[in-house]
């Protein structure tokens, strides 16, 4: 089977255009916001990252394949709408710690959660959200049950929620995807 969180960028690709709009809200190591700059040739990538090792990171890999389509911000993304001043078209949430970084240092239900109800406060209607959720450590399990719980409170005349996740490994990781109806 397919790698599971790559069904992300499946659901996501659709959604984007050349000239989209677009926010990678948890930017890592760069390469979803490698990505989306790629699917964005005429558009642009808002990315976001509390730490200064992610930053670098990604601007590097980002300016070693020739982008400049991009704004690296080292903040929460629970801030994100101090930065981006227009709707987007998508964006994508990859929720945990940094790859290779420091484990202590993870996304918190408590910044995630506002972040995402502030993302979708920006989103286009048509648009659409992703969320990968790691539930294989306390946190991660805790920032999904809660992201449920307040998710399922949006108008379902509004938004479209659904999650893809494996049935039988609950501890896998799973996607949580949001797309604002285009009406």
């Amino acid at each position: 089977m397919t790698e599971l969180l790559n069904f992300s960028k499946t659901f996501i690709k659709e959604h984007i255009k050349e000239d989209s709009v677009v926010a990678d809200f948890t930017m890592g190591n760069g390469h979803d916001t490698l990505w989306l700059c790629s699917l964005v040739k005429n558009g642009f990538v808002y990315a976001f990252d509390v730490q200064e090792q992610a930053v670098n990171n990604t601007r590097e890999r980002l300016t070693g394949e020739g982008y400049s389509n991009f704004q690296l911000i080292h903040d929460g993304h629970q801030n994100c709408e101090k930065y981006i001043d227009r709707e987007i078209d998508a964006g994508m949430f990859n929720l945990g710690w940094l790859p290779g970084g420091d484990k202590s240092i993870h996304t918190l239900r408590e910044s995630t959660l506002p972040a995402v109800f502030s993302a979708i406060k920006l989103l286009r209607k048509g648009g659409l959200i992703t969320i990968n959720v790691y539930p294989g450590h306390s946190e991660g399990k805790c920032e999904g049950e809660l992201l449920m719980e307040e998710l399922s409170k949006l108008s379902k005349f509004e938004y479209c929620v659904f999650v893809f996740r494996l049935v039988n490994s609950p501890e896998a990781p799973f996607i949580i995807g949001i797309e604002k109806y285009n009406k």
